[in-house]
């Protein structure tokens, strides 16, 4: 049955690859590709800085990242917690579901490499993750401010109804508000134990013998979330304004993209349809990378802003853009690579989980 249900969870995360292939081979029969390759042949060293926003992304994240495990932990290194920063995103981004093997490879390879108990690198993986969609939501307000007018200008263009940008609002305040709820009640003090409450009523006596093992995990990861809340704002604040900074690469990166190739569009313009987009990348969570959806997106803003000969410069755009991804990518698996980080190792923590 386990061995069942592994095949159809793997899948159906292939679902998500397939209709991401799809949207990308429609985009690419959509735009000038002739005119695209000509646009990017015709740049010089100046296409290189593409790399950098990226880079701060990662740097930022880990900086951020850093100031969650529990100061029991001891000194979490930098560059170690780099490297982990860039091989868990790399599978994220880049498998079928990605999230659910990177995300648990995280606290594995901080025990693996930097020695963090599982239960500190469990609490500060939960932590991070909630305020990256709190931050997520501030992001997004500042866009949807940022570029009000222009998103309820291009409304109905792009997504065939009007009031883009009141929807954009409604988005960043609801975002923020339930997320920033998760987080004040998982660090309760009380969230894992109440989740091992819950999980001992499954009716099946293996599972409850292996919960009942590792009752006293739970509560020591209850233990190490519980100093978020009692460290304050002093330490929530400064971790949320360097996430903010994180996503505010995002834009940058698109923003240095749309002046190499010499489009003049406004950085709060780029703010405002980057947030958007990103908003409809984290709700096709299942396609890695968002590939063609977000793709598909930022042509359709393009069109809208009336960039000229846009189906072009679109085109040239996702192209550098996905370039910065493979070659981002293929840093990330040759650390894998030259660390013998493996796939499977994610599984060991998944086994010791289910």
């Amino acid at each position: 049955m386990q061995a069942h249900n592994k095949g159809k969870t793997s899948w159906s995360r292939y679902v998500g690859l397939l209709l991401g292939l799809v949207l990308i081979a429609y985009l690419f029969s959509k735009v000038d590709l002739a005119g695209s390759m000509k646009l990017i042949g015709s740049l010089g060293p100046s296409s290189l800085l593409i790399l950098f926003p990226y880079l701060g992304l990662h740097l930022l994240e880990t900086a951020a990242w850093q100031r969650l495990f529990p100061k029991e932990s001891g000194p979490v290194p930098f560059f170690g917690l780099f490297k982990i920063q860039l091989v868990a995103e790399t599978v994220s981004m880049t498998l079928p579901a990605g999230v659910a093997v990177g995300e648990p490879l995280r606290p594995w390879l901080c025990r693996k490499f930097l020695g963090v108990p599982l239960p500190d690198g469990f609490a500060s993986v939960a932590v991070r993750k909630l305020l990256l969609g709190v931050t997520q939501g501030v992001y997004t307000l500042l866009g949807a401010i940022a570029g009000f007018g222009m998103l309820q200008t291009v409304s109905v263009q792009v997504v065939g109804f009007q009031g883009l940008g009141i929807v954009m609002l409604a988005a960043g305040i609801v975002l923020t508000l339930l997320i920033t709820l998760l987080l004040l009640l998982l660090t309760n003090g009380k969230a894992a134990s109440a989740l091992h409450r819950i999980l001992m009523k499954i009716p099946f006596e293996k599972v409850r013998t292996w919960l009942l093992e590792r009752e006293a995990g739970f509560a020591e990861t209850d233990q190490k979330l519980q100093h978020v809340k009692a460290s304050g704002m002093g330490v929530i604040l400064p971790v949320m304004v360097i996430y903010v900074g994180a996503w505010m690469m995002l834009a940058l990166e698109s923003y240095l993209i749309l002046h190499i190739l010499g489009l003049q569009v406004t950085f709060f313009q780029v703010l405002a349809f980057d947030t958007a987009l990103t908003i409809l990348r984290a709700i096709f969570f299942f396609i890695p990378s968002g590939l063609g959806i977000q793709d598909l997106g930022y042509l359709a803003f393009f069109h809208a802003l009336g960039v000229p000969d846009y189906l072009a410069y679109g085109g040239a755009f996702v192209m550098l853009r996905r370039l910065k991804e493979v070659i981002w990518y293929s840093i990330g698996y040759g650390v894998m690579f030259m660390e013998g980080i493996h796939l499977q190792d994610a599984e060991k923590v998944s086994e010791e989980s289910e």
